[in-house]
């Protein structure tokens, strides 16, 4: 689809309003942008810290659910496309409502950035010979984006219909390995309680930081609101199944992997899921490749869709130019896509000379950084509304916020001074942007 747009000036820059996906896209969404590249080391980087990562996990699960739950009783009280950017605005307004906007905003393509990288990583193995061209694999990486972009310009119908076949595919590697480990894994491969003799405590901050990031992107599944049937039921729901989904492949397949790979070869290992596979059979390592691509394109699907809704709901709400709520005939925000693409692409090419390694870090560190902070907004603004009539869900706030404050004082001081610089230079954007009339919503 091209950015042609539908005919007449108010249809171009209307709220979509078709009723064109349910609940299993939408949980799609949600499951498959949060499991992307991430858990196929996931085993790898818990080795070293034995059963006792398990703690971390369920930890993390834990506040990923509460932040869940927050998200989803926030998007029960709207039918607008756009997520966490409509809740806040709604709620507080203003520039603070902007500059979460803005954040979560910047996450969101930086983090397209960031899986693209990835699935240049893992292209490598099938095309080794541009693991030695920087240039190559940037020209992959934008190929893949952009590829991906233009499924999102073909509407919320074709994206959710990707969006589930890539989850159900990405997930089928997954259970293969957690199958062959009920019936091959070995009791003794599992690696011991708290192998590095550490206050318990302390084993379980290390973790629980280290898997937070495995649960970005659970809040998508809400996101397209206005073309969701029932969308005050059917994304809620989505939303915190999906993170439910996630949290037991996480922990299923982590276990799997640990009872099919010895605790020493396991924490050494740069392809653990490769290695566990290979009681398949030499086509194995093939097989996880495949699958970790899959996965990726899946989490990139999602990631790309959320950067067209995002400026399209602020635009719609008079906090960014009028052109990014253009639809085509898809009722997709086609400028809003190819704009945040744009960003995306400058962010690859400026970075490349940090190699693979160091421009996907810099960008997944600036990505999760940008869109903890929505959360605990959100979390926030649950205890708000909530407290006086539901204190049930005033605590589910409550403690979601303190979660998000956790995540995110463990990010580090110095990703901390660049989320500051960036809510800064929002400051400016929110005043030249600001306009006096406001887009209805259709």
């Amino acid at each position: 689809m091209t950015g042609t747009e539908a005919p007449g000036a108010a249809a171009d820059i209307a709220q979509p309003k078709a009723k064109v996906i349910g609940f299993w896209q939408c949980w799609a969404f949600s499951v498959g942008t949060m499991i992307g590249s991430g858990i196929f080391m996931m085993p790898a980087v818990l080795a070293p810290y034995g059963g006792l990562s398990f703690g971390g996990w369920l930890l993390t699960a834990t506040g990923s659910i509460l932040i869940a739950l927050a998200i989803g009783r926030l998007a029960s009280r709207t039918t607008r496309n756009g997520g966490i950017p409509v809740y806040v605005e709604s709620a507080i307004g203003g520039l603070p409502a902007f500059l979460v906007t803005w954040l979560y905003w910047t996450g969101c393509w930086t983090s397209n950035a960031s899986l693209a990288i990835a699935f240049v990583g893992y292209f490598i193995v099938l095309a080794p010979g541009i693991g030695a061209e920087p240039i190559y694999q940037i020209l992959v990486a934008i190929a893949a984006m952009w590829t991906i972009t233009l499924v999102s310009m073909r509407g919320t119908k074709d994206a959710g219909f990707v969006q589930l076949l890539l989850t159900v595919l990405k997930l089928s590697p997954l259970a293969l390995i957690v199958g062959l480990a009920l019936f091959t894994g070995k009791a003794e491969n599992l690696p011991e309680f708290n192998p590095t003799g550490e206050d318990p405590m302390k084993v379980l901050s290390i973790t629980a930081l280290a898997t937070m990031y495995a649960f970005l992107g659970l809040e998508i599944g809400a996101v397209p609101a206005g073309n969701v049937r029932d969308p005050q039921r059917t994304g809620p729901r989505a939303v915190v199944i999906a993170t439910i989904t996630a949290a037991a492949v996480y922990i299923a397949a982590t276990a799997a992997v640990m009872a099919l790979v010895p605790a020493a070869t396991l924490a050494q290992s740069t392809s653990p899921f490769a290695d566990a596979a290979r009681g398949l059979g030499e086509w194995a390592p093939l097989l996880v490749t495949i699958g970790a691509l899959i996965s990726v394109a899946g989490a990139l699907n999602g990631s790309i869709f959320v950067t067209g809704q995002v400026p399209m709901a602020a635009a719609i709400d008079g906090q960014a130019p009028k052109i990014l709520a253009r639809l085509n005939r898809k009722e997709a925000p086609w400028v809003a896509l190819v704009f945040s693409a744009v960003l995306a692409t400058i962010l690859l090419v400026m970075n490349y000379s940090r190699g693979l390694v160091g421009a996907y870090t810099f960008a997944l560190t600036m990505a999760t950084l940008t869109t903890l902070v929505p959360y605990l907004v959100c979390g926030l603004i649950e205890l708000k509304q909530s407290w006086r009539s539901a204190k049930g869900w005033a605590l589910v706030g409550l403690v979601a916020a303190v979660y998000c404050v956790f995540a995110i004082w463990g990010s580090g001081l110095e990703v901390l001074g660049w989320c500051l610089v960036l809510a800064l230079l929002g400051v400016p954007v929110y005043y030249l942007g600001r306009r006096k009339t406001r887009v209805v919503p259709a």
